[in-house]
């Protein structure tokens, strides 16, 4: 059996990483708090693919072997499905708060292994990099993080224009060895309890940038790259009453590569600009692992919406037409965004590279709102919980002699009982108002880029051809003009539908 157990993985991150902390270097992850709640979550998650209930439904079987289900390839409807089954249920396990879980990253790197003939353009060898790089992959089980954004010094100047070329990422040096990288990328979340880092160019270069536009993977203790934390925004991961979503914590971090050499096997792409910008949607990277994400943030929209409710039954107020109102419309933010994972999956086209490839459209447009969605959800807990959320006690008043004369004073209605009522507050103001709960919704905004160019993506990527027929129809009533009847209800199939 090749998938690891969550044992394993923790097993692998006392390799010498270099890992930076609050001004000091952490010489054992799993010993910082902050480092080890995150790897303990991960690790759950690779335990969940040895769980007899979960097995079949987040690994495949290959021969004698099992693998992640992240890695395979869909090649057909019920593939396509088993593999969004797989995510829901990463999903769950972590209330959708952890955007970046194994599974992520996994179905980039399987996206760009079908699309093996885009990398082998600018070379031959690197498709056959990528290609046996996946193949690694499905051998070992790596927890595979990325970094893609340079740092934002001016964002009105490319790469090679900056006041110092040398911060972003780029390539200063090739030998018969590899290349030679410097500089640093942006945001690698829970890259410092990952095995290894894989680093590709998104859309935005241009001319005299071509050292810059990089993508190769190496692990994360490799010499000369220093991850440097974002501070944690937990101050005591172990206090889960006060802070119960403190496993989910994705530690960020700024990754920093100083003159790390990249061995030629493991460089999937360099050299060409225009190459560059198309890589994430050409390859349909964009795609899969945008049905990841939609699948993810339906189900982070259900704690949400589960917390509005749970608060409005606790204390009576879900009798009043205003609050019903304001759960119908989170309700129904929810349902869209289930709805929009579903669209995915049935509007799936075959790519060039035989992939049965999840719809964008309905992706970009889930993308855009979706964080609109859910900060009016908080705002719909905020308003629920209201000046209660700021006056709980403290997890110690819980034990303390003081809470029995207390308790009167924090019961729910109908006789919730008072310590109840207080984890639900924490939990809702764990999810909506602390340091966390803000991330999480700055990571909503930002997850899949800049929310303008999305926006703009999706218009100048949309057939509009259709709309403006039915434009061009309405404006000639005169001609009853009838639509040809659909004949693509089908389920799509090729050869591979028995695949995982």
């Amino acid at each position: 059996m090749t998938v690891r157990t969550g044992a394993e993985y923790l097993a692998g991150l006392r390799d010498g990483r270099e890992v930076w902390l609050a001004g000091r270097r952490v010489d054992d992850v799993l010993a910082e708090p902050a480092l080890a709640a995150a790897a303990h979550t991960v690790a759950r998650l690779y335990d969940l693919q040895h769980d007899p209930e979960l097995r079949d439904v987040l690994t495949f079987q290959d021969g004698d072997e099992r693998h992640p289900r992240s890695l395979a390839a869909p090649r057909g409807t019920r593939a396509l499905q088993r593999r969004g089954a797989a995510f829901r249920a990463t999903a769950e396990a972590t209330f959708g708060l952890v955007g970046r879980s194994p599974d992520f990253v996994n179905t980039a790197v399987t996206a760009f292994a079908s699309a093996a003939p885009f990398f082998d353009k600018a070379d031959p060898r690197f498709g056959r990099n990528v290609t046996a790089y996946h193949a690694a992959c499905l051998a070992g089980d790596p927890f595979l993080s990325h970094a893609t954004i340079n740092p934002p010094l001016s964002r009105a100047r490319s790469s090679h224009e900056q006041d110092d070329p040398g911060v972003h990422l780029r390539i200063v040096r090739e030998t018969s060895e590899g290349v030679t990288v410097r500089g640093a990328k942006l945001i690698g979340t829970l890259v410092p309890v990952a095995d290894e880092i894989v680093v590709f160019p998104l859309p935005g270069y241009r001319p005299g940038d071509e050292a810059y536009t990089v993508a190769f993977a190496i692990p994360v203790a490799t010499p000369g790259l220093r991850i440097v934390c974002r501070e944690p925004l937990v101050a005591d991961p172990s206090r889960l009453l006060s802070t119960p979503l403190a496993p989910y914590e994705e530690i960020d971090a700024t990754c920093v590569f100083d003159d790390v050499l990249v061995p030629w096997d493991r460089v999937f792409f360099h050299g060409d600009v225009d190459a560059a910008n198309r890589l994430y949607d050409a390859t349909t990277a964009r795609h899969h692992t945008g049905q990841h994400g939609v699948i993810r943030g339906a189900v982070k929209a259900e704690l949400l919406t589960g917390i509005a409710v749970a608060l409005a039954e606790m204390s009576g107020t879900d009798t009043f037409l205003h609050v019903k109102e304001m759960l119908g419309e989170i309700l129904g933010s929810l349902e869209l965004a289930r709805a929009g994972a579903m669209a995915a999956e049935a509007d799936a086209t075959i790519s060039e590279w035989g992939t049965l490839t999840p719809a964008i459209a309905p992706v970009l447009a889930l993308r855009y709102h979706f964080p609109r969605m859910a900060s009016r959800m908080i705002e719909v807990i905020q308003l629920l919980g209201g000046g209660s959320l700021l006056s709980t006690p403290a997890e110690e008043d819980l034990r303390s002699e003081l809470w029995p004369g207390i308790e009167r004073y924090f019961r729910g209605a109908d006789g919730v009982p008072a310590e109840k009522r207080v984890r639900l507050l924490k939990l809702a103001w764990d999810a909506t108002g602390s340091a966390f709960g803000q991330r999480q919704l700055q990571y909503e905004r930002y997850h899949s880029g800049d929310p303008v160019r999305l926006a703009a993506a999706q218009y100048t990527g949309y057939d509009t051809a259709p709309l403006l027929g039915t434009v061009q129809r309405a404006m000639d009533p005169m001609q009853l003009q009838a639509s040809a009847p659909r004949t693509d209800f089908g389920d799509v199939c090729s050869p591979g539908e028995t695949a995982p």
